[in-house]
């Protein structure tokens, strides 16, 4: 797990978070709201997608406006066989990590590469590879 994940706040634009994103080095971004609550994730392939190549400015375009639905998390407890249940049931790269309600980290395909065996690994990104 990568700890200390830095968030995009909902209300800022995507013109902001590709700047963190280039900054930090990463392709994604928690959306994190006032109540620092986790809204989503943003890609670089949403920035994109869903943005440039829909005509739109993303200093317009606030990172929120791309958060969709209830975002898919794991438990700080919870335990490889859970991240790889879960990423593979969801088809996610990206998870992040919460305690209670506060994001803690994100456990990225990386990090499960470096952490757990071949097969376990083999098997997720077969998963994820298919439609």
């Amino acid at each position: 797990m990568t700890p200390d994940a830095t968030c995009v706040r909902a209300k800022e634009t995507v013109l902001d978070a590709a700047r963190k994103m280039t900054e930090l080095g990463v392709g994604a971004l928690p959306i994190c709201g006032s109540d620092e609550r986790l809204k989503g994730m943003l890609t670089d392939r949403d920035i994109v997608v869903k943005v440039l190549g829909a005509g739109k400015d993303p200093a317009q375009v606030k990172a929120g406006d791309l958060a969709q639905g209830k975002p898919v998390t794991i438990g700080a407890d919870d335990d490889a066989g859970e991240i790889l249940r879960t990423m593979a049931a969801h088809k996610i790269r990206r998870l992040p990590v919460i305690d209670g309600h506060v994001l803690v980290g994100i456990v990225a395909l990386a990090d499960v590469a470096r952490a757990l065996p071949d097969t376990s690994v083999g098997d997720l990104l077969e998963t994820l590879s298919t439609d």
